[in-house]
């Protein structure tokens, strides 16, 4: 096993912020929870305490919000492991983890008609954290370095054209949004390959949300190219890569695309898709039809109580255009103002909107649909939102909620 330095090198001035922000957020801290780690948070506050505890905090509460600790529970719709693509197929010379993506084999106009934009979200932050687990048993063995991914972005096929459907871009961007919030200085570099003229379209859009350290750490090359070959092996054994793209690494049976350890995805078949039933909403006495009139807003506010383990949900659709949707907490003791769910546009005219927050006791909830951005159109909008109690419910609810679907 090899030695590292609990405390790593650093200059007077960054230690004593180092201190200050391990004191400053001891409460949330757990065991496992090293300089290395408070590292990531302050490198992406460039070493400002106030900054990175605000950052580290908001990202704590993102996890008790998605429920991270138990989402190894949950019972995932078969499409999302079938149709999602990414594998692990080995470490660099450090220990990182190497996660390869066939981002074209990403059918995302067929998912978004399988299961909702949330357990989409939600399957997402799941394999981040499964790859975190491993890259963390990793840096028992190579050090700390071994906690950050080689990432490659097989850009081959890359269709633009699903990707200017709303939600599909709406969803992208809650991705990318998320993961720059809450896991920091996770990325040791990324090579997006394969790439088309018109990625430059889409990424020029995307990197408006990317911080300037995690764009230092991307390449693009485009189709054809093989110089990124060079700079992956410089640091990765050719064993650990995929013989498909330059490595030796086949499947037992000498298939060279590893599909034992990659998903490719592809192409949803349609007899998956779910379908909306405008019946099964107006036989269920939970929804509530409203319209919203041109500027105006519905607000509706939930309490909760003092203890843990409440959730709120939401099941809502709108009628020929889409609403802006959020969620919004104010703690009834320090009066903190937090947005859950950032207010934004979703086509819900086009895609149910279903999803859940775990809550937070003695907290008030304010959930909102907004059509004040327009001042000539009313909004029809039918919608369920509630509070409800524990996981296993939860569960059952979402499950029942894509049955009425079918």
């Amino acid at each position: 096993m090899a030695t590292f330095k609990k405390t790593p090198d650093l200059e007077d001035d960054q230690k004593f912020a180092l201190m200050k922000f391990r004191r400053s957020v001891a409460d949330i801290l757990r065991p496992e929870h090293d300089d290395y780690f408070l590292l990531r948070w302050l490198r992406a506050r460039k070493w400002n305490a106030e900054a990175a505890e605000k950052m580290l905090r908001d990202a704590h509460k993102n996890r008790i919000m998605w429920d991270v600790d138990n989402l190894e529970k949950w019972n995932r719709p078969q499409v999302l492991v079938d149709y999602c693509p990414h594998g692990l197929t080995g470490f660099d010379n450090e220990g990182s983890p190497i996660v390869i993506i066939p981002f074209a084999g990403m059918d995302m106009y067929g998912m978004l008609h399988c299961v909702t934009r949330f357990d989409f979200m939600r399957s997402t932050v799941l394999y981040l954290e499964r790859y975190m687990k491993v890259a963390f048993e990793q840096s028992k063995i190579y050090g700390p370095q071994a906690r950050q991914f080689v990432v490659i972005f097989d850009m081959e096929h890359f269709n633009l054209k699903q990707y200017a459907w709303r939600p599909a871009a709406e969803l992208v961007l809650f991705l990318v949004k998320n993961y720059e919030l809450n896991y920091p200085e996770i990325l040791k570099i990324c090579y997006i390959i394969n790439a088309p003229k018109i990625f430059s379209v889409a990424f020029n859009f995307v990197k408006k949300f990317l911080d300037e350290n995690t764009m230092s750490k991307i390449q693009i090359h485009k189709q054809g190219s093989e110089k990124w070959q060079k700079n992956l092996f410089s640091h990765c054994d050719s064993s650990q890569i995929p013989k498909y793209y330059g490595g030796t690494l086949t499947d037992e049976d000498g298939d060279p695309k590893c599909k034992s350890k990659i998903c490719w995805a592809g192409k949803i078949p349609k007899e998956l898709y779910n379908k909306r039933d405008d019946d099964e909403q107006n036989d269920n006495e939970n929804f509530v039809d409203a319209t919203i009139n041109k500027g105006g807003k519905i607000k509706l506010e939930f309490m909760t109580e003092n203890e843990n383990g409440t959730i709120l949900r939401w099941e809502f659709r709108t009628f020929e255009h889409d609403i802006k949707f959020g969620i919004r907490s104010i703690d009834n003791k320090t009066q903190e103002k937090l947005d859950e769910v950032p207010l934004g546009r979703v086509s819900s005219h086009e895609i149910d909107e279903i999803g859940f927050i775990n809550c937070r006791p003695n907290t008030k909830y304010i959930v909102v649909f907004d059509n004040s951005y327009s001042y000539l159109k009313s909004k029809k909008i039918r919608y369920n939102v509630d509070l409800t109690r524990g996981l296993e419910e939860i569960e059952q609810i979402s499950e029942e909620m894509l049955t009425t679907q079918l």
